[in-house]
C-alpha cells in the first residue's frame, strides 16, 4: 500500500517500446525500478506474471541480519540495514522494523568452530555479534530449552520487517516517478535482435527495449532459457507458518542453522517461522505446503521451546527459494548478451539484501561506479572456479 493506504496503481496498457524492461515484480525488481527512476531513468516497465507479493517477496518471514560468513554479505547487509531504518522517512510508509536481534542456536562443536570464525569476521567489520553459553542465551530468551543447544551467537542489531509494506512502498514510489508496473503480465518469449535490442513478448503484447533485467527470482532460470542461457540456480520450496496470537514474550528471531529452523514473534503476537524440508528437484516452482513440513516444524520447534506445545497453528504456506550453488547471488550483465542483466540466486535472503543491491545496480546502469559485488557475484565464477561459499544460510 501507499502512505495513504492504497495499493499503487498498475498500468493497464503495455507500451510498444521502453528503455528498460524488468521481469519480476518482487522486491528486487521494484527496488531497482525505483532506484533507476529516482536517478531520472523512468522509462522502466516492470512485468509481473501475477499480483504484487505473489512470489517470494510476499511469502517470507521478513528477517534482516548482519550475521554472515563472508565479508561481502556482512558489508552489504550493514548498508541494507541503514536503508531499512530510513525507509519510512524516505518512502513514506512504515515497514515496522523491529531490531530485537538474531539468536542462532548451535548444536555441535564443529558448527561452533565455524560460527566462532564467522563471529570474529563480523566483529572485524564492526558487527557486535558475540558467542553465548546456553545460560547466557536464557537471559535473552528464558523459554528456551538449554539442553537443545551447546552455544549460541547473538547480534542485537539484527531485526525483522513486515514484508508487504516494504514491497508496496517501492511499488508506489516507483509508480509516482513514472515507472509502469504491469501485473498479470506473463513473459512468453524474448527475441534478441542484437546488442541492447530485444523484443519481450508478453500475454499483453510485445515491447521493444534496450535492456532486460531478469529479476524473476525462482523463475529466473526459465526466463533465461528464453534467450538461450542456462543458469545454475534452481527453485526450492521453503515453507512457513503462523500461529495464534500470544502475549508478547519473544524479542529476537531465533534460528537453528543445522536444521534451518527459524521463528520470531510478530507485533500482533503470532509465532511466525519455518524449517528446511527436503523436496524433489525438478526445476519447477512448487508453492503447495505439506503435512511433513508441519510435522518437522513442530518437532524441532518444541525441542527448542517446549512451552509452545499447546499453541495452535492458524495457517501455513510455501514460498520459492532461488538457490545458487555457492549461496551467493548471480549479478550483472551476461557476458554474451549485451543488455541482458541478471539479479537472481539469493537463496532466502534476497528480500533483506534488495535495498542495497538495488542502489548499486541502478548506479551501475546509470554509468556510475561498479561495486565489487558485481565482480564477486558474476555468472562466470562457476566456470572459472572462483566461487566463495556462504555458510550462514537458513534453509
Amino acid at each position: 500500500m501507499s502512505a495513504s493506504g492504497r495499493m499503487p496503481a498498475a498500468a493497464h496498457r503495455l507500451a510498444s517500446e521502453a528503455e528498460t524492461v524488468i521481469i519480476g515484480g518482487g522486491i528486487m525488481g521494484l527496488g531497482i525500478a525505483y532506484e533507476l527512476a529516482r536517478r531520472g531513468r523512468s522509462d522502466v516497465h516492470v512485468l509481473e506474471q501475477e499480483y504484487l507479493t505473489s512470489g517470494a517477496s510476499g511469502r517470507n518471514g521478513g528477517g534482516v541480519r548482519m550475521q554472515w560468513s563472508t565479508e561481502l554479505n556482512i558489508r552489504l547487509m550493514q548498508e541494507s540495514m541503514e536503508i531499512c531504518r530510513d525507509f519510512a522517512s524516505e518512502l513514506g510508509i512504515n515497514v515496522w522494523l523491529r531490531q530485537g536481534g538474531y539468536l542462532f542456536l548451535i548444536r555441535g562443536q564443529a558448527e561452533l568452530a565455524q560460527l566462532e570464525r564467522s563471529v570474529a569476521l563480523q566483529n572485524r567489520c564492526g558487527v557486535p555479534t558475540r558467542i553465548l553459553t546456553p545460560q547466557e542465551a536464557l537471559r535473552i530468551v528464558p523459554e528456551l530449552n538449554p539442553k537443545s543447544f551447546v552455544a549460541a551467537c547473538y547480534n542485537p542489531r539484527d531485526g525483522v520487517v513486515f514484508p508487504w509494506p516494504f514491497l508496496w512502498g517501492y511499488a508506489h514510489a516507483a509508480s509516482e516517478l513514472g515507472v509502469q508496473i504491469h501485473t498479470y503480465t506473463k513473459v512468453t518469449a524474448i527475441d534478441v535482435l542484437g546488442p541492447n535490442r530485444f523484443v519481450v513478448h508478453t500475454s499483453k503484447g510485445p515491447i521493444r527495449c534496450e535492456r532486460v533485467i531478469n529479476a524473476a527470482g525462482a523463475w529466473s532460470p526459465a526466463i533465461a532459457k528464453l534467450v538461450g542461457v542456462e543458469l545454475p540456480n534452481h527453485p526450492h520450496r521453503h515453507e512457513i507458518l503462523a500461529t495464534e496470537s500470544l502475549k508478547p514474550f519473544l524479542k529476537p528471531l531465533v534460528s537453528v542453522l543445522s536444521s534451518g529452523l527459524y521463528f520470531s514473534q510478530s507485533m500482533r503476537g503470532e509465532i511466525v517461522g519455518g524449517i528446511t524440508v527436503p523436496d524433489h528437484d525438478d526445476g519447477q516452482v512448487h508453492l503447495g505446503s505439506r503435512l511433513r513440513f508441519l510435522e518437522d516444524m513442530a518437532a524441532d520447534l518444541l525441542s527448542v521451546m517446549p512451552v509452545l506445545s499447546q499453541v495452535r497453528v492458524l495457517r501455513q504456506w510455501a514460498g520459492p527459494y532461488d538457490v545458487s550453488p555457492d549461496g551467493l547471488p548471480i549479478l550483472g550483465e551476461h557476458p554474451a548478451l549485451p543488455g541482458f542483466y541478471l539479479v537472481c540466486g539469493f537463496v532466502g535472503y534476497g528480500f533483506m539484501m534488495a535495498p542495497v543491491i538495488a542502489r548499486y545496480y541502478a548506479e551501475l546502469l546509470c554509468g556510475g561506479s561498479r561495486h565489487p559485488v558485481f565482480d564477486r557475484c558474476r555468472l562466470s565464477r562457476f566456470a572459472d572456479g572462483t566461487s566463495e561459499r556462504e555458510l550462514m544460510l537458513i534453509g
